[in-house]
């Protein structure tokens, strides 16, 4: 694998290219890519993130979505963020994580990140992955959210593997099944 400084400096390049913008040579499948990365990266991301989100010279228009941010807009929306620790002390975790699916589900994220107007040259770049786990998992949210972006093309900053078939969240925890997305970028791992 090349380092990550060689490969994100790739990645800010192929954001910029027509045929990743117009999801050329998808054969009609969904515009989606993943960015997968050692966990141990994370800070290296982070900062490529914020500077590639304030580029103002990109020829593409970037959207970072962060799921962390998103997920606590939702609890401070239901006005329920200074309530979650009392509540998984009193009721415990699994009651808690329970009651916030239900309250954080795909399509309260969906209406959190859907904006009108989608221009050619917009790159939804999702984010906070890791953090936002257990509450949002990305493999339940892509499938959400392509009837709702199948015309702008979804990059996901992932901290595991996906191999094409299975995402593994941090290389460690149990695959999740996910097969709508493509690998290719950057020379991403596939073990």
């Amino acid at each position: 694998m090349s380092n990550i400084n060689e490969r994100l400096d790739n990645l800010k390049k192929l954001i910029q290219d027509r045929d990743f913008l117009e999801g050329n040579g998808l054969s009609n499948e969904v515009n989606i890519r993943m960015f997968c990365y050692d966990p141990k990266e994370e800070m290296i991301v982070r900062h490529f993130t914020d500077q590639v989100t304030t580029d103002q010279s990109l020829d593409c228009h970037l959207i970072e979505c962060n799921l962390y941010e998103i997920f606590l807009s939702i609890c401070d929306d239901k006005r329920i963020t200074k309530s979650i620790p009392k509540q998984e002390e009193k009721k415990g975790k699994d009651f808690l994580l329970e009651q916030l699916h239900g309250i954080a589900s795909e399509s309260a994220f969906i209406n959190k990140i859907q904006y009108d107007n989608h221009q050619i040259g917009d790159v939804l770049m999702i984010t906070g992955i890791g953090d936002a786990f257990p509450f949002m998992r990305v493999h339940n949210l892509l499938e959400a959210m392509q009837p709702h972006f199948s015309d702008v093309p979804i990059l996901v900053m992932y901290p595991g593997i996906f191999d094409g078939n299975y995402l593994k969240l941090f290389n460690k925890l149990p695959s999740n099944p996910y097969y709508r997305a493509f690998n290719e970028v950057c020379g991403g791992d596939k073990k």
